[in-house]
């Protein structure tokens, strides 16, 4: 199994509750809430925070105290865990289809939950976002699927 297979299978979903509760403290803080994933290997809990201005490294400190004294209340889980707060990078992943409609026109490498015509891994440009429904610009196809049928996304950047 390759690392990205590798670690794409120690990731597993987060409750409702746990990422409401982390989107309600990192945006009290004054900061935008990107995503949060739970990672078995570890085990990490990684949350990633934004900002117009960008993310520095206090920022993160900032978030990750208050973040932590809320969840040493709220014990998200019953295994002692590190938590880790961060900008989501150039490459940031793609948690929601406001963001797949917020980074409609880039370069995306999607996983699939399911294969599509044989495969799970796409590239290409994501071309539009209706509804639930993604279309992305590969090579050789144009491909149209479901948000739902998404298991992890990413930006490619322009550099």
């Amino acid at each position: 199994m390759g690392r990205q297979a590798l670690f794409l299978w120690l990731m597993l979903s987060v409750s409702p509750q746990l990422q409401a509760t982390v989107q309600e403290v990192v945006e009290s803080l004054g900061f935008i809430f990107w995503g949060v994933q739970w990672i078995t290997h570890g085990p990490v809990l990684r949350v990633f925070i934004d900002a117009a201005s960008g993310i520095q490294v206090d920022d993160c400190a900032t978030v990750s105290r208050q973040l932590s004294a809320v969840l040493d209340v709220e014990d998200p889980a019953d295994t002692r865990y590190t938590l880790e707060v961060s900008s989501p990078g150039l490459d940031r992943p793609i948690f929601t289809l406001a963001q797949f409609s917020a980074w409609c026109g880039s370069a995306v490498q999607i996983r699939l939950r399911t294969p599509v015509s044989g495969r799970k891994k796409w590239q290409g440009r994501l071309t539009q976002v209706v509804g639930e429904q993604l279309t992305l610009q590969t090579a050789d196809i144009l491909l149209t699927c479901q948000f739902h049928q998404v298991e992890s996304a990413r930006i490619i950047p322009d550099i």
